[in-house]
């Protein structure tokens, strides 16, 4: 399966190539993406005016023009399945994307998308069928929608309990976890010492 991950800052404070070890965020989400056995290629949604950039980082980055995250994902989408991860979670963890791959290839639904007890759907640590998504990203900005969480109102999805697969295993949780500012760096150093 195909790796997707958006790097497309929409605010000055989302950073992408944040050092982590001396190594920017979004390197690091990329490597442990291709550490999953079912993700065979990785590609990089980043803005077209920071290509050169990106290009520096990761391996293959796909430069788009859009006005926000939603209408870059919209330019994005690959034309097969895909895992779709932010470029600021370099704790996704490998055996969660195989785990995932594989509950998706089991019932093939329009989405698979992790959600916590509260209801609230972890978007960007899904796995998305193209044409679905194309379809239910559309509905939502005709609708004026420009917030990729609310693309889960347009999906026929299938929903994975966060916390149940965290009692299997507790390591599940930091697969969300986003970097954002220095003490979430220093967090994500800590977590990278002591877990594969």
């Amino acid at each position: 399966m195909k790796g997707l991950i958006l790097a497309f800052p929409e605010k000055r404070r989302e950073n992408y190539t944040l050092p982590v070890n001396d190594e920017p965020v979004v390197k690091i989400t990329e490597k442990r993406l291709l550490m999953s056995k079912r993700i065979d290629d990785v590609l990089t949604v980043v803005r077209k005016d920071r290509l050169k950039t990106y290009s520096l980082h990761v391996l293959n980055p796909l430069p788009v023009s859009a006005k926000n995250k939603t209408e870059a994902l919209l330019r994005a989408i690959p034309g097969e399945p895909f895992f779709l991860v932010e470029g600021n979670m370099p704790l996704v963890m490998p055996f969660l994307v195989n785990y995932l791959v594989g509950l998706f290839y089991e019932s093939e639904p329009e989405a698979l998308i992790p959600v916590w007890k509260d209801g609230s759907a972890e978007v960007t640590h899904a796995i998305y069928e193209p044409d679905a998504l194309k379809d239910a990203i559309e509905a939502a900005l005709a609708e004026g929608h420009r917030n990729l969480g609310r693309i889960t109102e347009f999906l026929d999805y299938k929903p994975i309990s966060i916390e149940e697969l965290a009692k299997r295993n507790p390591k599940v949780t930091l697969s969300f976890f986003k970097v954002r500012t220095p003490l979430d760096v220093r967090f994500v150093e800590e977590t990278l010492k002591t877990s594969p």
